[in-house]
């Protein structure tokens, strides 16, 4: 068998679900088949979580410093620090953020190093990460200006269909003042690009939805 990809997993808000869905996620041995995952975040805060989370005592897991340590076929937890984090469960504090920050930062440093295939995110909660390193409304804004990428689009998929939006991270009152006619074909062209490359769609329909929540005539 070929040797799966290796994907890195951030931790996101360690006082939020995001170990409990890392947990039940790879507690499905498929996931196992499909890609080597490495979790970085803090191997205490993940024991922590794991005595919460419903089987998460049956979710075995090596310990490594470096994403070259990591265990084909195997799940790994990549300590972002040996120091105690605290744990506030449900609260929004400044731990939380900067532990949230330190593993997305050393996680997409070594994604542009390639050592890793892909990096997914876990929840997080943006207004406690702000801070000189992180001043972006959303883990796509932080993506697009760490890989210098000025025309990017965010995405959800489910099955066959894939959704874009032209506007992110923003109020619906102020929708209508961002958006543009330049904008939106720019973001058309951003997905059809994407439906082309990265999910082999030869010949890609879009639609364009607009919402306009009953606005009233005229």
């Amino acid at each position: 068998m070929s040797k799966p990809i290796t994907v890195g997993i951030t931790q996101g808000d360690i006082n939020g679900i995001s170990y409990e869905l890392i947990i039940k996620t790879l507690l499905d041995a498929r996931m196992l088949e499909v890609c080597t995952p490495v979790v970085y975040g803090s191997s205490k805060v993940l024991s922590y979580h794991r005595k919460l989370t419903p089987h998460g005592t049956e979710f075995n897991y090596n310990v490594i410093h470096q994403v070259e340590q990591a265990h084909a076929r195997k799940s790994n937890i990549l300590n972002i620090t040996d120091q105690e984090i605290k744990v506030d469960l449900g609260e929004a504090t400044a731990v939380a953020g900067q532990a949230a920050l330190e593993a997305l930062e050393l996680a997409s440093n070594d994604l542009l190093a390639n050592k890793l295939a892909a990096v997914v995110t876990a929840p997080v909660n943006k207004r406690i990460m702000q801070s000189d390193q992180f001043h972006f409304s959303g883990h796509t804004e932080y993506f697009a200006e760490k890989t210098n990428t000025k025309d990017f689009l965010m995405l959800m998929v489910s099955g066959k269909l894939r959704i874009g939006t032209v506007t992110t991270h923003c109020a619906l009152k102020d929708v209508s003042q961002k958006l543009s006619k330049n904008l939106i074909l720019n973001k058309i062209k951003v997905l059809n690009q994407s439906l082309v490359t990265d999910f082999a769609c030869t010949k890609p329909r879009i639609a364009v939805l607009s919402l306009n929540p009953h606005a009233g005539e005229g």
